[in-house]
């Protein structure tokens, strides 16, 4: 196990500095001025001293040299375009646990509601309760996270008023649980659907029905034999969607002005912010491998039968 996690260490790192260096020489070879991001007209010797600042007076290899010794020695992504004094790092510091936190509990919702109605739907195979898993699984991919989340405000915060309707304030629960679940219907009817189809595929094996023979109770050969098979393709698909409540929450960041890392890469990728833009790639790209390792090392303890064979 340990020789599998220092072997995948490193080419986590070799990936990290290939992702990297794409990244970095993409964003500098397309035409433009990066300093328009600053949103207004600079003076002839103001746009010198930001470039020289910055280091855009020099040619790409040498600020390309420049960056990656500063991120490896120093852990600094540099500074924004965009917001002049702002450093990359600290935005990530700081936005980075606000959008984990509205996605992390989206994401524990979707899993744990979505896993249960797909068990459900799989053992009531044909019957009312698999139909309305089934519409709610599609309701969940066609309605787009924004319409869910107007719903959800105008319901709960404008004509109940349980909770308020935006703001952040400071992480407490009656401002995260609406964009949350605003967030989960997606993930709930992609886990509804996956563990519905492998429940039904694991149902049909013969060590099922030889369990069955033995006179082993249906709650026992659902909990110990079924769910146990059934979720390991779930697993596969938690890695991607990790990352993805860093990136696919910048809809309802705005919605409920909530100060994530959604926010901050997207608008970044408009103003062409090439430092914010490099380090907001670095950092998804790091949570994706780190989250990609853990997700084997779970398959492992999850189903024993799996090695870590080279």
């Amino acid at each position: 196990m340990l020789k599998y996690i220092a072997k995948r260490i490193v080419y986590m790192v070799i990936t990290l500095f290939i992702i990297t260096t794409m990244t970095f020489f993409m964003m500098h070879s397309i035409q433009g001025d990066p300093l328009a991001a600053m949103g207004r007209t600079l003076p002839e010797q103001t746009r010198e001293n930001y470039k020289k600042k910055y280091g855009l007076d020099k040619s790409t290899s040498e600020q390309y040299k420049i960056f990656l010794k500063n991120a490896v020695v120093n852990k600094d992504l540099g500074s924004s375009y965009k917001y002049p004094g702002r450093e990359v790092t600290q935005t990530i510091k700081e936005t980075a646990p606000v959008s984990g936190r509205i996605g992390g509990q989206a994401m524990v919702i979707g899993l744990i509601v979505g896993i249960t109605f797909g068990v459900i739907a799989a053992l009531n195979r044909g019957k009312l309760p698999d139909s309305i898993i089934r519409v709610i699984a599609i309701l969940g991919i066609t309605i787009p996270v924004f319409i869910m989340g107007a719903l959800l405000q105008y319901l709960f915060a404008t004509k109940l008023r349980w909770v308020p309707t935006s703001g952040w304030g400071g992480g407490s629960f009656k401002y995260t649980i609406l964009p949350s679940i605003a967030m989960c219907f997606g993930s709930i009817a992609t886990y509804a659907r996956y563990m519905r189809s492998n429940v039904l595929e694991v149902l049909s094996e013969d060590y099922i029905l030889t369990a069955q023979a033995k006179g082993v109770s249906r709650f026992n050969i659902i909990r110990k034999h079924v769910i146990r098979n059934a979720i390991l393709p779930v697993i596969t698909i938690i890695g991607p969607q990790i990352v993805g409540i860093f990136v696919g929450s910048f809809v309802i960041e705005k919605m409920f002005s909530i100060p994530g890392l959604g926010f901050y890469f997207v608008s970044s990728i408009q103003n062409r912010d090439y430092p914010m833009i490099i380090g907001n790639t670095i950092f998804y790209a790091f949570l994706f491998l780190v989250i990609q390792l853990v997700v084997d090392i779970v398959y492992g303890i999850v189903d024993p039968r799996i090695k870590f064979t080279e």
